[in-house]
This record gives structure tokens, C-alpha cells and sequence, in this order.
């Protein structure tokens, strides 16, 4: 079973609190593990230009501004740049399933700054990670549920409402939601 490219969608209950009401975008799957980026979490601390500036990259007049995530829990200094195929892919993009792209090195960056690069975008600082057999089990658990996922809620700028709509394209109401797995 590949899940990379589907959706990962918190359930009520999640015993990580990291993870409470999280939906996170499965970027690589195999037997060695599983690697994945929170797509609802908007770091409060850090701006994209205030990152600029600590990264000492000039910012044009036209340079664009892009919305800054939690991305997850491992590796939080280190950014991922989550964005459209529509940007030339060069050895350190990384191509994730459903036609999206992870670059994790600075040309990006600078391509912002400069008013460039893909059309839809967000910079995760940090992801999720799961050993072999982990996030299987979590699933199994009842931690997680599985979605398809959908560009339109992926880049959203609406972080907050996409637990609840993730939940929608499962034909899911929040409210009918029990943190207790169980079977029939």
C-alpha cells in the first residue's frame, strides 16, 4: 500500500498533541517509512520576509510573499518548500504523488524573493516521519483517517477550516466523530 499523495487527517483524540486536528500531505511512502508535511498549521513566530532577513536574501519590490508552516516535529530549523509543478525541477525537487513538488534549498527561496517561482507554494518548517510499519499501525489504530488529497485544500490560505473540510471530502461531519476505534 503507497500513500504517498493521499491525505492524512487527524482523529479526534490523537494522542500526540502535535498532531491534534492536523492534516498532513504524504510526501514519500515505501517500506523503509513515511514522510509528510502538516498542510493546516501556520507557524505564528516566523514570517517569510523575517526569514529572508535571517537568511540574508535580498527581497526585490516585487518579491512574493509566501505563508510559513509547522510542517511537523522532526528537523524544525530545516525548510520544505511544498508548491505546484509548475516550476523547474532540478535534482534537490522532490517529485511528491498528485503532481505536487518539495524543494528544500535556498534557488527557491531566492526565486520568491525575486517575484518567481511556482505558482501555488507554502514553506513548512520541520516534518512528519514514521518508521517502517509505523504510520500503518497508527492508521490501524484509528489515529488517522485517509483522504485524497486536492490542490484547491492543499494550498488554501484558510489553515483553520481544512481539518473540517478534509473531513467533508469524506462525506465526514467533525461532530459525528468518536476519539474510540472499535470493531464489528
Amino acid at each position: 500500500m503507497d500513500l504517498g499523495g493521499k491525505l492524512l487527517i487527524a482523529m479526534p483524540g490523537m494522542g500526540d498533541a502535535r498532531f491534534d486536528r492536523s492534516v498532513i500531505l504524504i510526501c514519500a511512502h515505501s517500506e523503509d517509512g513515511a514522510m509528510g508535511i502538516i498542510i493546516n498549521k501556520p507557524s505564528p513566530e516566523l514570517s517569510f520576509s523575517g526569514l529572508l532577513e535571517q537568511l540574508e536574501i535580498p527581497r526585490a519590490p516585487e518579491g512574493r510573499d509566501i505563508r510559513v508552516h509547522f510542517g511537523g516535529p522532526v528537523e524544525r530549523s530545516r525548510g520544505f518548500v511544498l508548491h505546484s509543478a509548475d516550476y523547474p525541477r532540478g535534482p534537490a525537487t522532490m517529485t511528491v504523488p498528485g503532481g505536487y513538488c518539495m524543494t528544500a534549498t535556498l534557488d527557491i527561496l531566492e526565486a520568491f524573493a525575486r517575484g518567481a517561482g511556482p505558482s501555488l507554494a507554502f514553506l513548512a518548517l520541520g516534518y512528519s516521519g514514521w518508521g517502517p510499519g509505523q504510520l500503518e499501525a497508527e492508521i490501524l489504530r484509528n489515529d488517522w483517517l485517509l483522504a485524497d488529497a486536492q490542490t484547491d485544500l492543499i494550498f488554501s490560505a484558510q489553515d483553520g477550516a481544512k481539518w473540517t473540510r478534509a473531513l467533508k471530502t469524506l462525506g465526514i461531519d467533525p461532530l459525528t466523530l468518536s476519539s474510540a476505534a472499535g470493531r464489528a
